[in-house]
């Protein structure tokens, strides 16, 4: 049996909101009845989606955020405060894996940006929220989209493998740290979805996932509804490790279907 959850008077923050899986999670924890506040480097495409989600009755707020730059993700935090007055869910899904190549042929800029923003930007988001979710009634839920890549090596995923594996370690440290403290940490390692990360994969022809057929990719609702699935107790059994959608009792979990 699934749960979901009734959001009515929660606020959530959600990175990486202005497509993909971060969009997908924005419409859907707003249909829930949370005031969801949708941060992304594209200014225009996060506004577009809060006006949409506005529009159909949600309660929603954009704020162009840079995830690798502390002081942006405080912003950020703040702005949820300042808004709601208080912040009961953060989304750690910005994400890049774009350039796709080979450590002999990867450019060390472009290297350390994914690392700058997988990494640096779920640090930030886990320092700046944990605070306010511990001292608040209530506590919170910090959610690190992780990946299957942090315990695969993948050619031309360097980069990738490397950061999400970073990011499951982060998950369990900040469990360690903050679960007495009413803050929940978990992971979500979603499997393959069909969004334009995927898109930027096929593309480069690199190693077997970029030949998996389109049709076996999830669609980024379910990942959605696995990110509102996790805000609540019947979660709790995953909390400082990674709940999967590539295995039966992750999928049942959220009412998908069994691969």
């Amino acid at each position: 049996m699934t749960t979901t959850p009734d959001l009515h008077g929660k606020t959530a923050i959600v990175t990486g909101a202005s497509r993909g899986i971060g969009e997908a999670a924005a419409r859907h924890l707003a249909a829930l009845g949370a005031h969801v506040i949708l941060a992304a480097r594209s200014k225009d495409r996060i506004e577009a989606i809060s006006n949409d989600i506005c529009d159909a009755g949600g309660q929603s707020t954009a704020l162009a955020t840079d995830v690798a730059e502390s002081e942006a993700v405080a912003a950020l935090v703040q702005t949820a405060i300042d808004q709601t007055g208080r912040l009961d869910l953060f989304v750690n899904n910005a994400g890049l894996i774009d350039p796709i190549a080979r450590i002999m042929d990867t450019d060390p800029d472009a290297w350390g940006q994914v690392m700058d923003v997988n990494i640096k930007g779920v640090y930030h988001g886990l320092r700046h929220a944990m605070p306010i979710m511990a001292a608040q009634s209530g506590g919170g839920t910090i959610i690190n989209i992780s990946s299957g890549a942090a315990n695969s090596f993948l050619e031309g995923w360097s980069h990738y493998c490397a950061s999400k594996a970073a990011v499951v370690r982060l998950t369990g440290v900040a469990h360690k740290e903050a679960h007495d403290k009413g803050v929940r940490v978990v992971g979500l390692s979603p499997g393959t979805v069909a969004t334009e990360m995927q898109e930027q994969i096929r593309a480069s022809g690199i190693n077997p996932v970029s030949q998996i057929p389109w049709e076996r990719h999830i669609t980024p609702d379910w990942v959605a509804k696995a990110i509102a699935f996790l805000t609540t107790p019947a979660a709790d059994q995953w909390l400082g490790t990674d709940f999967s959608l590539k295995v039966d009792e992750g999928r049942k979990a959220v009412g998908m279907p069994l691969e």
